[in-house]
Formats: structure tokens, sequence, C-alpha cells
């Protein structure tokens, strides 16, 4: 299975990934990164590991008709299976998800349906959580629609919310969970345990 990671910042999950499919653990290989920041820690990660990146943006594509295209293009060039959204930090024109119906997949360090939709990313997230005094969080994989953290949800694990906890201390325990969640969900993705299409 060929993978196209979509990353916008440090990049941990598409390490995590591309650990996974170099150890074996994942029967796939990261094939091309697409990122939307130029300045973003994850290119880095990507030469790194000799993973071909290209910056989409307004700068360097100009409408989101035309990122899109761009997108499709390197889809189509790299022949990509799966897409999976590792912290990206922008909404996939319905032309991209229309091509790539129901193999588009997001994480999401909430228990989905709680927790999710526009502003909820990052440590925006973990505060929620704390918030609310919920005793437990956890990570969400989940396909990808037009509508923010609502595609259907794929897997779930829990991660427990500790008395004395920050915003970052849990961010810290959920993203821990995040990076081995992640192989065992795509090895699962790659073996045909879960569905594409």
């Amino acid at each position: 299975m060929k993978i196209a990671i979509f990353a916008s910042h440090g990049g941990t999950d598409m390490q995590a990934i591309t650990d996974g499919c170099k150890s074996g653990a994942i029967n796939a290989t990261v094939e091309v990164l697409i990122c939307n920041n130029e300045d973003a820690y994850v290119l880095k990660r990507a030469e790194a590991a000799g993973i071909p990146s290209y910056v989409l943006n307004r700068n360097t594509c100009g409408s989101e008709e035309d990122i899109a295209e761009r997108i499709l293009e390197l889809m189509a060039q790299y022949e990509i299976d799966m897409i999976f959204l590792a912290g990206y930090m922008r909404r996939l024109h319905p032309a991209v998800l229309e091509k790539y119906d129901n193999r588009v997949f997001n994480i999401h360090p909430a228990l989905l349906p709680k927790y999710g939709g526009k502003g909820m990313y990052g440590i925006h997230v973990h505060e929620a959580v704390i918030a609310a005094g919920e005793k437990e969080s956890g990570v969400t994989i989940h396909r990808v629609n037009a509508q923010y953290d609502s595609g259907q949800i794929v897997r779930q694990t829990t991660v427990p919310v500790l008395d004395g906890d920050t915003p970052d201390t849990l961010a810290a325990r959920v993203l821990e969970r995040e990076h081995e969640f992640l192989v065992e969900v795509i090895a699962d993705i790659a073996d045909g345990k879960i569905a594409l299409g």
C-alpha cells in the first residue's frame, strides 16, 4: 500500500508512520509528503527519510482549486492508495475528498464526537477535556469528509486523565499513545482488516 501524508507542523505522527513502515510493522510505504507550511519541521523529517515533499498553499499554487488540482496530480503520480492527515491544518477540497472517498483518514487527540470540530485542535482539545472534568480522553482515527471531525470513526483508544493533569501533561500522554495507535491502525488498513473504499 502506498501512503501520502499531509502535515503542517512538527511531523511526529509522520515519523511514527514512517518508522512503522521501515520496521515492517506496517506493510506499506510512505511515498510523498504534502505540506502547506514552508517552515514546518516535518519537511526536514521527510528529507531525512528520503521522502519527496511538496509545499502547496496559496503562495505556491494560487487558488484552492489550483491546490486541489496539484494534489490530485501528485496523488496520481505517486499512485497513492491512502491519504493520512497527520496534523494537517487545512480543509481538503471537495474534489480531493470525492476522488479519494473513504481513503482519507485523520487522527484526532480526543474521543470523538466529543471535543471535535472547528477550533478543536492541538492544546485546545486538551484544555477542553480538562475543563469538562473528564476522567479519560484518547485518540480517534476517522475517515475524512467535508465537515471537521465528523467522518466515520474507524477506531478509538482511551488514555486516562489523571488528577493534577495540565493540558500539557495530558497532551504528552495522549501523543505517546497516538504514535503507537497510528502504527496499529494503519497496519490493519494495509492488511485489509479495515476496508478502503
